[in-house]
């Protein structure tokens, strides 16, 4: 493949519409040997989650996406957002613009919420020397949104080799500010409709046989299959709003720039009431209609993916979560799986909206007590 073929791998992947499906190792792509891939998570997320700072963990994963998607005027790229954190793949013409953004939200996080980000770059090709893959695959959610799902076991060996120190990008001078145009979680939480919000997160075992897994994987999606539109938790009438926002300041924060938070706010808080009433009067302002908008939201969120294992965060009924907690704890025994769980009473929503006008803004699902971040502190206690 030639370095421009290479460069546009990713726009000319198929979209998926079935998540089953994608389970099947056939359906992924072997990512070019001369892309890179990023990861990054926030240092002691856990802590953080405990003293009740999960949206701010949520906002700043969300910001890496936002961050390297704007550094690149929105050209398409994969990525999975992880709770605190995310995984993403890019060519090789993007590595320079993506180092700068990484390095800056690393500032950011720091100098607006005292979080410590680890961030990493690692060659494809490195990952491959050591016996590893990156593979992807897009899912179409909607018309309008898709996102990546990952495989091959290489997002995981780069993980470690970050929280080592190796491939690390250090954070950029201080006083940078990363571009997080977009970036915005204005959404009320969303309250379980059938029991509890459960964040399930599951891996393979390094010795497990893939094809084993990938049933497994395969008869825990099933089981979620079956809950209404599949566990999705946000209403499929759209979402709803309150006012003010309860995540007004963190948006003020990702938004100022070298600008006034005071204005920042004041222009989040003002904009929120707008689309509040809209929503609330089914008014229809120049043209835009803010209860369809409310519908595409919902249609475009990410609650479920593959990112080198399984993640999901569920609308969930009693006899549910026993029968996937049955076919969970059989695969463990297996030698298959490890996998945790968090359950809360809602579940959260954080955003990345380049225009309201189209259909392609992105909504990242959490359980709202910190879902991913409680559930992978399980998993790696079993």
């Amino acid at each position: 493949m030639s370095r421009s073929g290479s460069s546009e791998f990713y726009d000319g992947l198929p979209r998926e519409s079935d998540f089953v499906a994608l389970t099947d190792a056939a359906r992924y792509h072997a990512v070019p040997d001369d892309w890179q891939i990023g990861v990054s998570d926030i240092v002691n997320s856990t802590g953080h989650v405990a003293a009740g700072r999960y949206k701010t963990v949520n906002m700043v994963g969300a910001a890496i996406i936002s961050a390297v998607m704007n550094g690149h005027a929105g050209r398409a790229f994969p990525f999975v957002f992880g709770g605190d954190g995310a995984s993403f793949a890019i060519a090789p013409d993007m590595v320079e613009a993506t180092q700068d953004a990484l390095a800056a939200v690393a500032r950011w996080s720091e100098a607006e919420f005292d979080m410590s980000m680890r961030v990493a770059l690692v060659p494809v090709s490195d990952v491959r020397a050591a016996g590893h893959d990156v593979q992807v695959a897009r899912f179409q959610v909607s018309p309008g949104a898709d996102y990546a799902m990952f495989g091959g076991g290489g997002m995981i060996w780069a993980e470690g080799k970050m929280k080592e120190g190796i491939y690390a990008i250090g954070k950029a001078p201080s006083g940078t500010v990363p571009d997080l145009t977009g970036l915005s979680c204005r959404w009320a939480h969303m309250p379980a409709r059938h029991g509890e919000i459960l964040s399930l997160v599951i891996a393979a075992l390094p010795e497990a046989d893939p094809q084993s897994v990938a049933q497994a994987f395969h008869e825990v999606i099933a089981q979620a299959e079956a809950l209404e539109r599949g566990g999705h938790p946000a209403p499929q009438e759209g979402m709803g709003t309150r006012w003010p926002p309860a995540g007004a300041s963190l948006e003020a924060h990702a938004a100022k720039g070298q600008g006034s938070f005071r204005s920042a706010k004041a222009k989040a808080l003002f904009e929120s009431f707008v689309a509040w009433v809209l929503i609330r009067t089914g008014i229809k302002l120049g043209g835009f209609d803010a209860r369809r908008y409310a519908r595409v939201v919902a249609a475009n969120a990410d609650f479920r993916k593959l990112d080198d294992g399984l993640k999901m965060t569920l609308d969930c009924d009693p006899e549910t979560r026993r029968k996937l907690e049955e076919v969970l704890s059989g695969a463990a025994r297996k030698g298959l799986i490890k996998y945790g769980i968090s359950s809360q009473d809602e579940a959260m929503m954080t955003c990345i909206v380049p225009s309201i006008l189209t259909d392609d803004h992105l909504h990242f699902i959490d359980g709202a007590a910190g879902g991913y971040t409680q559930a992978a502190t399980q998993m790696k206690n079993a």
